[in-house]
């Protein structure tokens, strides 16, 4: 494994605007520099942890602990509050490009674009769109539009896609949980072999799927990292807060080698 970092974090922390009036966003827009019209809900805190070239990391922790909003900030989907991320290499990030398909474009125009935001040009994806397509094993839907699409086909659309781009890093959130075991295994497959070239951030409520790809594990919980280190041994750790079988640490910022 290399000692070049892929992706580094550093003290981030994200708030988002709660406004409990309808109208206080608009005042906020016109009198915000005098007065503040909002609440700020923080979802994560002080979050700092490095992804070294060729590792395998892993993110666990609850619903609602800040897993996929840490994610988006590493996409740069959306901004942090605080705090700096730095990625070095081309990103496929999964949940990124789910998010951003265009329900009224079929799958197959919806890949031309996808292919061209992660840095393909046209004739390389129009190249790609076979093995696109095969990925993605959805049939005749390819050449309908999205909106016609569950979560699941949606899901391995973008799976398919970021399978045939030649990223360096590739960011996975929860993309296996919505297909089926042959598309599970195929994902799985193609994970195991994208670890021994590339760099992986996978998001997962698996312990058996982390402990099988992770090199090391970042547990969140309440907005902050509670725990850093070997996969096994953070995972075992959250088994048991989950079970019921050890409290969480009063101050959840503790990180463990």
């Amino acid at each position: 494994m290399s000692s070049e970092v892929a992706i580094r974090c550093a003290g981030l922390g994200k708030a988002f605007q709660l406004y409990k009036h309808r109208n206080d966003q608009l005042k906020q827009i016109l009198f915000g520099r005098w007065k503040r019209f909002y609440q700020e809900h923080w979802v994560l805190r002080d979050i700092s942890f490095e992804v070294r070239k060729g590792e395998c990391l892993g993110i666990i922790g609850r619903n609602g602990a800040g897993k996929t909003t840490l994610l988006q900030m590493i996409c740069g989907i959306t901004y942090a509050t605080r705090g700096t991320v730095e990625t070095f290499g081309r990103i496929a990030p999964i949940l990124a490009l789910g998010a951003g398909f265009d329900p009224e474009l079929t799958g197959s125009e919806n890949a031309m674009i996808g292919g061209a935001i992660l840095g393909l040009k046209r004739k390389e994806i129009a190249a790609r769109l076979p093995a696109i397509e095969a990925f993605a094993d959805i049939g005749d839907f390819f050449a309908q539009p999205m909106k016609m699409y569950s979560s699941g086909m949606a899901a391995r659309l973008a799976f398919a896609i970021c399978s045939q781009v030649d990223a360096d890093i590739m960011i996975v959130d929860e993309a296996l949980s919505v297909g089926d075991a042959s598309f599970e295994k195929k994902c799985l497959d193609f994970i195991h072999d994208f670890a021994r070239r590339g760099t992986i951030l996978v998001v997962s409520h698996s312990p058996t799927m982390l402990n099988m790809f992770c090199d090391r594990v970042v547990w969140i919980e309440d907005g902050y990292v509670r725990a850093e280190g070997e996969a096994k041994g953070i995972l075992e750790q959250y088994d048991r807060v989950m079970r019921g079988t050890s409290v969480p640490a009063p101050d959840l910022r503790v990180v463990s080698g």
